[in-house]
């Protein structure tokens, strides 16, 4: 996957979740839950797209 496909795609899952949070009237708590899955998502994605996750599963202790 091209970086620059990366970099528009953390671009526009940043300014969504920023205008979530700020345009959209929800409680703190629901906020931050709502962060903090969109992190795991994105951070999960990206280590499927650098092909990470694939060396771990093939990974033994």
């Amino acid at each position: 996957m091209p970086l620059l496909n990366v970099i528009i795609f953390l671009v526009v899952v940043g300014v969504i979740l920023w205008l979530v949070n700020n345009f959209i009237p929800m409680d703190a708590k629901i906020k931050r839950i709502l962060n903090v899955i969109v992190v795991i998502a994105v951070v999960i994605w990206l280590l499927q797209a650098f092909g990470l996750i694939d060396s771990l599963r093939n990974f033994r202790i």
